[in-house]
């Protein structure tokens, strides 16, 4: 009979520690881990899935460092042990070297290649959901630079070309709010919060779409980098054609996500590159016309728009998946999400209440933990219900409340 244990292995911390500093991040080092734990009642199986919590525990709060494990057990004799760890370190070609008991005392020491990495996450159990996101305008800052190719439809072209890059990745369910201006101010967006401490109208915007999350953004500079070289007189022609001139243009765009519950930014990064605008006279109408494409700036901007796919993808994948609370029936919920979003029947959700305040009604909700889980007992294409052990007036969770898994 296969079973599988899923726990955490204590490191000895200080050897990774001083090795990993020592040691640049494109090397390897060979380490060791030790991890003890007590056996009650003969009862291995617990022990070591105790100790390797409490070891994590340990690990997470002292060190911000992360350590996973699955071991694969055939007749009561570990066979396989495979280990990641997430942080500044990664960890790889790890094996179970010795697993000693002493009374009633559990060693398990585990050996390793670890070496310095940038941290990475997997999403958790929410990691095989589809999160909403809505997809905004991105308002040029300067209107006048787009001009030259006429190009003035940037704002609205650009985040459709992102949110078609989104789609394609399969990860998330996107939606198209290319239209939406979300910042009135666009000097100083997307840092301009209203008195009310909340990120423009966004939770607005986010509940009217239903969406989790809502990525805007600003185009910061579209120019050319020496407006003289586009001149149209014969002299103007000759030195284009030499290459005596600049012809590059630019393009700066910030990209901010916002959490659509909170108004709060989760991520924030300006993008940018420059390239050579060597579109012809009339090839170009338009940011998304072909004339566009196949200028080298064109296919510059395409590789931008790629890296903002990539990072917002990334930067969305650690965060918790949540959704509204649309009905409370006794102790039936029923949720704004489903099959569309990956919800499976037999799936529990966290409950958490949403709370204002008198003095700040227009202010972020405060959530609290119900320690009440629904379980899906029916997923429909776009909402899901499902029941809790108890009424909900008992616990106070009602519509508007949030239902999360981590």
């Amino acid at each position: 009979m296969r079973r599988f244990i899923t726990g955490f292995v204590r490191l000895s911390l200080w050897s990774v520690l001083v090795k990993l500093m020592l040691v640049a991040s494109a090397h390897a080092v060979t380490l060791e881990g030790v991890g003890h734990a007590s056996i009650h009642n003969d009862d291995l199986a617990s022990a070591r899935s105790e100790a390797r919590n409490a070891a994590m525990r340990d690990l997470a709060l002292q060190y911000e460092a992360q350590v996973s494990t699955r071991d694969t057990m055939e007749n009561g004799v570990l066979t396989e042990s495979s280990m990641r760890l997430a942080s500044s370190a990664r960890a790889r070609n790890v094996e179970v070297i010795d697993e000693h008991r002493r009374g009633n005392l559990l060693r398990v020491t585990v050996r390793g290649e670890i070496s310095a990495g940038q941290a990475s996450c997997d999403g958790g159990a929410s990691g095989r959901l589809k999160k909403r996101v809505a997809i905004t305008g991105f308002p040029l800052l300067y209107p006048e630079q787009a001009r030259l190719g006429r190009i003035d439809d940037a704002g609205e072209i650009l985040p459709q070309h992102l949110q078609q890059g989104l789609r394609e990745a399969g990860h998330l369910q996107v939606f198209s709010a290319t239209t939406s201006r979300l910042f009135p101010d666009l000097l100083n967006a997307p840092t301009v919060q209203q008195n009310d401490n909340r990120l423009t109208n966004v939770i607005q915007l986010a509940r009217e779409m239903g969406v989790q999350f809502v990525v805007a953004g600003v185009i910061r500079d579209i120019g050319v980098a020496d407006p003289a070289a586009w001149g149209t007189s014969v002299l103007d022609k000759m030195r284009r054609g030499m290459g005596s001139t600049d012809m590059r243009r630019r393009l700066a765009v910030d990209v901010v996500v916002l959490d659509g519950f909170s108004g709060s930014p989760i991520f924030q990064q300006r993008f940018e590159t420059a390239a050579d605008w060597n579109a012809s006279p009339g090839s170009s109408a338009g940011f998304g016309s072909e004339g566009f494409r196949k200028t080298h700036y064109g296919q510059a901007v395409a590789g931008v728009i790629g890296d903002m796919a990539r990072a917002v993808t990334e930067a969305l994948a650690c965060q918790p998946f949540m959704t509204r609370i649309t009905r409370v029936d006794g102790q039936l919920v029923t949720l704004a999400s489903g099959a569309t979003a990956g919800l499976r029947p037999g799936d529990e959700l966290h409950l958490y209440r949403s709370a204002r305040y008198f003095d700040s009604l227009g202010g972020t909700p405060e959530l609290s933990d119900s320690q009440m889980k629904v379980t899906l007992d029916n997923v429909h294409p776009d909402f899901s219900n499902g029941t809790m052990p108890r009424v909900g007036g008992q616990v106070n969770i009602q519509r508007d409340d949030i239902a999360i898994i981590w």
